[in-house]
């Protein structure tokens, strides 16, 4: 895919593609207005194989020619940390929305410390990421508490936006559509 208008990769969380989540909404939108978009396919919610998804958006972004705005969610985030150690070519920005805290218990129904451990999202990374970014963090998100996603935030040198109470910024706390995500993404693109 060739253009000058930046192409958003789309990278989800371990839940995958879900029909009213903003990102898949997201997608939708850009793909109707003939605006450059892929999407990380889904590797399903059994398989945690962290460097499997990192192969995977180092896949899609390798299917991208010009500059490249990643978007992720959750998990998405982490994998994206992972990822930058990999990066391999300059990324216009990258939105980090409601990363989740792997280094503590998460609630039940989510792989467990050791269960992510062992499938080598641990630890997370710290490195600051070479490429501008945005975290947008939930005050009250279930998956990571604010303090700690501050400090990813600040040392992955990423630009701290604090989103409000919006629990984990998925259907499940009432998000379908987010048009702030149209908005970081336009910022990221001018800044590029």
């Amino acid at each position: 895919m060739t253009s000058n208008e930046p192409t958003v990769v789309i990278v989800p969380g371990l839940r995958d593609h879900v029909a009213h989540h903003w990102q898949t909404l997201l997608e939708a939108r850009l793909r109707a207005a003939n605006r450059p978009v892929v999407s990380v396919p889904p590797m399903g919610r059994d398989d945690l194989d962290c460097a499997a998804r990192v192969d995977a958006i180092e896949a899609c972004v390798a299917c991208v020619e010009g500059p490249v705005i990643v978007v992720a969610h959750s998990a998405g985030v982490i994998m994206v940390a992972h990822w930058a150690r990999r990066y391999r070519r300059p990324i216009a920005g990258a939105l980090l929305a409601a990363p989740p805290d792997f280094e503590q218990p998460m609630p039940d129904g989510y792989p467990t410390v050791e269960a992510l451990d062992a499938s080598g999202w641990l630890p997370v990374p710290r490195e600051p990421l070479p490429f501008p970014s945005i975290v947008a963090a939930s005050r009250n998100d279930p998956l990571g508490c604010y303090e700690r996603i501050v400090e990813l935030a600040s040392v992955w040198h990423s630009e701290l936006v604090d989103v409000g109470n919006v629990g984990h910024l998925n259907p499940a706390s009432g998000f379908g559509e987010w048009p702030a995500a149209d908005t970081f993404i336009e910022m990221l693109a001018r800044r590029a």
